[in-house]
């Protein structure tokens, strides 16, 4: 076959990457194949700084080239970025009756190729995209509204190993039933019963991935490389308003995958129209056999409902929440928690929204502190934090959307304003909204305050929560958890008592859990290959990236045996 000699050469190039990810998976420890730091970039072929800045500049205001991409019918575009530039990027629009049979035209070759060839590819793609991560950066600031060294990390190696981990997982559970087994059976004096069996995993099914408009790749690529890698057609959906960087992701696997030898419309892109819906009729078409949803828990909550035909994976919203009981490190909590609050203007799925905190106050390496106390000195460490305006810019990058907006500025009105938002500007770009985050503190006893802690307020809102004592923390803490969900909690406590109180509760709940962070590691940060980012056993998600639950049901085994 033509695509034999680059196979055997993707095997040598990569074999070893995919081994290393096994292990590293296997351990827990930390690894990473991909650079975090920009400087990295600009030998062997990836773009430096100034090639990947001007590569997407080549990209505005030009159509986006998916090499004949079946089924196009007009071209659509329109994303404009929280920094106030239009990007003018066009792309294919797909009549999805003639896209979506040319997709499945592939996957034969593709399952033949078995688990490890899949797995070079994937590999290769992921390989080319990390050559361009100075583009892609750019791409995921100016549709997510990250500052420019978020979205080179988020939006590069930390999406990429996330890519990487979904991989490994996937080959990982391909191989664990053999790809032949000689069975024999005794039967006394009588001849053996003797068969020959071959296992084969075999793809569900057409994918399609639903983006999400704040991290468009680290969000997206677990879903795009778990079911390609187990032999899945992907059509990828982008979030309206982050098209760019799943675009340019779909350019470069389709070029990988005619290189190598196999069709390019195994991975394909639907980019739709103002106000479409696309996603809607995507989700509940025959072909559709997997779903990768990042978003509202309102279309979440849809899609499990009504996309019945496939098997569908959701990261939808929690109210993420820290206990602050006591602690031997007060400036290292209210830094942390501060950084916590504040990266990116909290628009995380696992920035802490509710700060529980004992209204009597707390113990601290500095002696007794009152609620009021604490919630001053964590409002005094966010503004000097934030403090320089050059440096607020570098962490609080861009507003997403309007709605966050609103719910910023409606928050002053629920309660006590402990620290008020402010604006600030952007000298690069003056279309930019930047504000910094707000703190409200409300009375956990009141019914009217309920309403709002209970409920997530997406973006860089935060409730200082006032309870009776440490037990009614954890006993609100598992409610929260159980009713709305939570992507991470946190606690701060020098008490052994509270701290196994509260990990009963996020193990029964199944929520991750973060203990008396004062360093340089954020409850809001996880890393590949070692953390797991959700747990899909609370109502936040249904899935966690990644684990083995995550990629093992995008592909069956199919037997067949033979007589020996």
């Amino acid at each position: 076959m033509a695509a034999e000699p680059t196979a055997h050469e993707l095997i040598a190039k990569h074999r070893p990457t995919l081994d290393q990810a096994l292990e590293a998976i296997r351990t827990r420890a930390y690894w990473s194949p991909h650079p975090e730091h920009p400087k990295a970039y600009g030998e062997n072929g990836s773009l430096d700084a100034a090639a990947g800045k001007a590569a997407f500049d080549a990209l505005l205001g030009n159509r986006l080239d998916l090499t004949a991409q079946p089924g196009t019918d007009d071209w659509v575009g329109g994303e404009v970025s929280p920094y106030g530039i239009e990007l003018g990027v066009t792309y294919p629009h797909p009549d999805i009756d003639v896209l979506l049979p040319a997709m499945k035209a592939g996957q034969r070759a593709w399952r033949e190729a078995g688990p490890e060839i899949r797995a070079m590819v994937c590999l290769e793609i992921l390989r080319r995209i990390s050559d361009r991560t100075h583009q892609f950066a750019h791409a995921v600031m100016h549709t997510s509204g990250q500052a420019f060294m978020m979205a080179f990390q988020a939006g590069g190696p930390h999406a990429q190993d996330r890519g990487l981990e979904a991989v490994a997982y996937a080959y990982a559970e391909q191989i664990r039933t053999p790809e032949t087994a000689e069975w024999t059976k005794p039967q006394g004096k009588r001849d053996p019963l003797a068969l020959t069996k071959q296992f084969t995993p075999v793809p569900r099914g057409l994918a399609l991935l639903i983006g999400c408009n704040t991290f468009p790749t680290w969000n997206g690529y677990p879903g795009l490389f778990a079911s390609l890698a187990t032999g899945n057609a992907v059509l990828v959906k982008p979030h309206p308003r982050a098209v760019l960087p799943l675009a340019l992701t779909v350019q470069i696997a389709r070029q990988v995958l005619t290189e190598t030898g196999f069709d390019p419309n195994l991975v394909a892109l639907a980019a739709e129209r103002p106000g479409e819906g696309i996603a809607r009729t995507l989700a509940t078409r025959p072909e559709i056999k997997i779903i990768d949803y990042t978003g509202s828990t309102s279309f979440g909550d849809w899609l499990e409902a009504n996309a019945r035909q496939a098997q569908v994976y959701t990261e939808k919203a929690g109210v993420n929440t820290v206990i602050v009981h006591s602690t031997d490190d007060y400036k290292g909590m209210l830094s942390n928690l501060a950084f916590s609050l504040s990266l990116y203007s909290g628009q995380m799925c696992t920035t802490p929204q509710n700060l529980l905190i004992p209204r009597d106050g707390i113990r601290t390496d500095e002696g007794p502190k009152t609620f009021d106390e604490v919630t001053a000195d964590l409002a005094r460490a966010v503004d000097g934090l934030l403090g320089d305006d050059a440096r607020a810019n570098a962490l609080l990058g861009a507003i997403v959307n309007p709605d966050v907006k609103a719910r910023l500025e409606a928050a002053a009105g629920l309660g006590e304003v402990a620290l008020a938002s402010r604006e600030i500007t952007n000298p690069d770009f003056p279309g930019a909204v930047v504000r910094t985050p707000v703190i409200v503190k409300l009375d956990g006893a009141k019914p009217d305050a309920e309403a709002a802690y209970m409920s997530e307020c997406f973006g860089p809102v935060s409730f200082a929560v006032a309870v009776d004592s440490a037990q009614d923390a954890v006993e609100l803490l598992r409610r929260t958890v159980r009713e709305k969900g939570a992507m991470t909690v946190g606690a701060y406590t020098t008490d052994s008592g509270v701290e196994r109180a509260v990990e009963e509760v996020c193990l029964e709940e199944a929520a991750q859990l973060s203990l008396n962070l004062t360093g340089g590691v954020y409850v809001n940060q996880t890393a590949a290959f070692s953390d797991f980012h959700g747990s899909g056993g609370n109502p936040a998600a249904n899935a966690a990236l990644c684990d083995g639950a995550f990629v093992a049901n995008r592909f069956r085994v199919v037997e067949v045996r033979r007589q020996a």
